[in-house]
């Protein structure tokens, strides 16, 4: 798994803001007391401390999640437990999604001060020049590490996963090769997205098992905070390189980066915090918007605050959204997790190929299952099984620091 005792000697990712652009996030799951910002509902009919649907809140508890029970020996342990999550609930629902406001939430994180943003959705009608792709390019502009998920329909990854700069992530599964329906193609860093234990507070044991790039965007997020907490001098786009010079590919041999299915490699939070790497350029590795360095990019246009403002009351709109429903059934043994999942897609996929992609969104991986409270911390949220490399076991490919050797 990832050694996050090990990861934790470095950084716990304190004083690092996630925003989390999603459900919501329930604040009174225990696993996550006092780990919850006020935030901002973009829904206009709702609080973001509260999640109804239990995606944002499983998404804040594998980032941040501090466990439960005496001296937090139960639950989920998220990956930087110190790094506090910002709520933005927004409208993701099958009949009355509206693009427009995750739109204005991730420019309210990027005000806000929240130097990572998760983004677990898909949403094809976020493609380059559209509203949501210039918000994305304003978060940028404020120094915001923009983490999205890949998509699990086995296509091409999905936006705004695709746009210039953002991070794009697969899922592996637990032997740490590609899993099946994740989506491929300029994907940037893979991590763990299969049998992964989160809070879901919609289920009456208050956890669940998923597979989904949902949990493997939530996974890269942490490993940002932890970096960001460690490394505050430095920029997103420098942040970025950590992230991609430290990844590896591990025990799936023969491949050369970029790889179609795991970009640079498998993100290893060991490696990123403590390998030497140069700083490299302040816009980092990856692609970056075209006009990124206009003032267009640099501020919010009163039109774009009063296309925030009337998504409040808003019923529906002409992008809709469709949900993945990852359903579990789950065997808990001393913390170590097998589950057998299978994925329900609710009304269809986006599936984008390129192009002008037709409207519609998608949540990857909604946990939805009957779980048993661990009885310990399920720290970091993933187990590789025996005999398999965790995604920070030594690999001679990686330059790795002996004396933080993961």
């Amino acid at each position: 798994m990832y050694d996050a005792e090990k990861v934790w000697r470095t950084s716990k990712g304190a004083g690092v803001t996630v925003a989390i652009v999603d459900t919501g996030v329930d604040s009174s799951q225990p696993d996550l007391t006092g780990q919850v910002l006020p935030g901002r509902d973009f829904t206009g009919s709702g609080n973001p401390q509260k999640d109804s649907v239990g995606h944002g809140t499983s998404m804040a508890s594998l980032i941040a999640g501090r466990g439960s029970g005496p001296n937090g020996e139960s639950g989920v342990i998220g990956l930087a437990p110190k790094a506090k999550i910002l709520p933005i609930k927004v409208d993701i629902s099958r009949d009355g999604g509206d693009t427009a406001s995750w739109a204005a939430g991730v420019r309210y994180a990027a005000d806000q001060g929240a130097s990572v943003i998760n983004l677990s959705l898909d949403d094809s009608s976020s493609y380059p020049g559209s509203k949501a792709a210039r918000a994305i390019e304003y978060a940028q502009s404020r120094d915001v590490v923009v983490v999205a998920a890949a998509g699990n329909d086995a296509g091409t990854v999905n936006y705004p996963a695709a746009l210039p700069g953002v991070v794009a992530v697969a899922a592996v599964d637990k032997n740490l090769t590609p899993w099946s329906k994740s989506n491929t193609g300029g994907v940037i860093v893979a991590a763990p997205g299969v049998d992964v234990a989160q809070v879901d507070p919609t289920t009456s044991s208050g956890y669940a098992v998923a597979d989904g790039t949902s949990g493997s965007t939530a996974y890269v997020s942490a490993i940002v905070a932890l970096l960001r907490s460690k490394y505050p001098d430095l920029t997103a786009g420098q942040i970025i390189n950590r992230l991609i010079k430290s990844a590896s590919f591990l025990n799936n041999t023969g491949r050369t980066v970029p790889d179609k299915e795991l970009g640079y490699g498998i993100a290893r939070p060991g490696t990123a915090l403590t390998m030497d790497i140069p700083k490299g350029p302040k816009q980092g590795p990856l692609a970056q918007p075209a006009g990124s360095t206009s003032t267009n990019s640099g501020a919010a246009s009163g039109d774009e605050r009063n296309s925030s403002q009337a998504i409040k009351g808003k019923g529906s709109s002409s992008g809709g959204i469709l949900l993945v429903v990852g359903i579990a059934a789950a065997v808990i043994a001393v913390g170590i997790l097998f589950a057998l999942l299978r994925k329900r897609r609710n009304g269809g996929g986006s599936g984008s190929e390129g192009g002008m992609p037709h409207t519609g969104a998608v949540l990857p991986s909604e946990p939805s299952a009957s779980y048993r409270q661990p009885s310990g911390a399920t720290y970091g949220g993933y187990h590789a099984p025996p005999g398999q490399p965790s995604p920070d076991a030594h690999d001679p490919q990686a330059q790795w620091p002996p004396q933080q050797g993961q």
